[in-house]
């Protein structure tokens, strides 16, 4: 089946899963912290305050993920949908009226649970058990959602913030919420998708189901999300500081805001050809590549000063993206079933939440003890390297195990 008839005959439930990744954007670190100067100087926080606060708030939210995202196995993605799209509106709606710190705690724990985590976990989940030949394409398209939002939204919040006041922008950030995104998901995905008979058969044999408890009992698991997580925590942690970095390097924030653009439009292609590779070869022969060009990505944005950097940063960054974002979705079906997908992706959305939260303030407290940002982005990129060769080990293992498995499996039928 062609790219242009798959994207057809699924149209509805692919621009569903699409819509789920774009309104995520909302709960995502690089939309938050466009507002971060001003919510320092307003509270008057230091980096590292603001960053720790952050933190906090994040680390709540991935310490709630993994029992509230169970409700993905129990409920249609559009039931799902009608509880967190409100609340994550209800959140944005807090951060414009919020004053005291603690109301500004709970108002980042809801964007990121609501937001960055189920907005996110509803749509790949989905895009996992809809497809199965197909669904690294199926996931590639629909985590371009979060893409499309990295390209526009960052000038449409600066250009409204600048013309209504940042906390305005706020309450806009909530009427699109209510009036645009719940009415369209709801509508696209009030249906499941059921397999069809013009289904290709998947080139690899389905996984067995684990569930969550065996799935913590397995190493090869804590070994994938130390690279499977390098560009959510890579990535969030130099959106979170993009003021800073702005202002360390002497660029123009509006120039810096631009380049979100490029980035996304180098994860889109890169996203959709991860999409093909997933369903030709398979997420695990992808991992031992997808980070170098993250890791390239660090070492020039640490080295260099020239606003040029910031450009050849995002590019690199949007590749090693395209690949990740595919990956994150496609790998854990592959790898562990599909029967218990809610609560493990639940829990791998838990864990890369709490590596999110992390970078913001690990790396705000170093800032503040005069430990250099360039240099700290520089051992990032040093650690992709070397979580390269680690990816090639974990996948070699993952590869053994499905053979052996599927042998096992043959030598039981009669």
């Amino acid at each position: 089946m062609s790219f242009l008839v798959f994207l057809r005959e699924n149209a509805r439930w692919i621009a569903g899963g699409f819509l789920l990744t774009f309104f995520s954007s909302f709960g995502q670190t690089f939309f938050i912290s466009l507002s971060a100067g001003d919510i320092r100087r307003e509270y008057e926080l230091s980096h590292g305050d603001f960053g720790m606060l952050y933190m906090v708030a994040t680390l709540a939210s991935a310490f709630t993920l993994p029992r509230f995202g169970q409700i993905v196995d129990r409920y249609s993605p559009r039931n799902v949908a009608l509880i967190i799209i409100p609340m994550l509106a209800a959140a944005t709606i807090s951060m414009a009226l919020s004053h005291s710190l603690i109301v500004l705690v709970i108002t980042i724990y809801m964007l990121r649970l609501f937001g960055q985590g189920m907005m996110t976990h509803n749509a790949l989940t989905a895009m996992a058990r809809w497809f199965s030949a197909q669904r690294g394409r199926a996931v590639s398209v629909a985590t371009l959602g979060h893409n499309t939002g990295e390209a526009v939204l960052p000038l449409i919040f600066v250009a409204v913030a600048g013309y209504l006041g940042w906390r305005n922008a706020w309450f806009v950030a909530a009427g699109v919420l209510i009036l645009v995104a719940l009415p369209l998901i709801s509508g696209l995905i009030w249906q499941e998708r059921e397999p069809r008979s013009t289904d290709p058969e998947p080139r690899k044999a389905p996984a067995r189901d684990w569930t969550r408890a065996e799935v913590i009992r397995d190493p090869l698991f804590y070994l994938l999300l130390l690279g499977v997580m390098a560009p959510g925590f890579i990535g969030t942690t130099i959106f979170f500081h993009q003021v800073y970095l702005v202002e360390l390097r002497g660029w123009s924030l509006e120039v810096f805001a631009s380049s979100f653009t490029f980035m996304a439009s180098m994860t889109v292609i890169f996203a959709l050809v991860a999409g093909q590779l997933v369903d030709r070869f398979s997420a695990t022969a992808l991992l031992p590549s997808f980070l170098f060009p993250l890791a390239a990505a660090c070492l020039a944005l640490a080295s260099f000063d020239a606003q040029w950097s910031a450009f050849a940063f995002m590019g690199l960054l949007g590749i090693s993206y395209g690949f990740s974002s595919t990956l994150f979705g496609a790998v854990w079906p592959e790898v562990y079933g599909l029967r218990h997908l809610g609560s493990i992706r639940a829990l791998t959305v838990a864990i890369m939440v709490f590596a999110t939260a992390m970078g913001p303030g690990l790396t705000g407290y170093l800032i503040d003890v005069g430990i250099s940002y360039p240099l700290q982005i520089a051992f990032m990129g040093l650690y992709c390297l070397g979580a390269c060769g680690l990816m090639l080990y974990v996948s070699r293992k993952l590869a053994r195990r499905s053979l052996q498995s599927e042998m096992a499996s043959a030598t039981s039928q009669p």
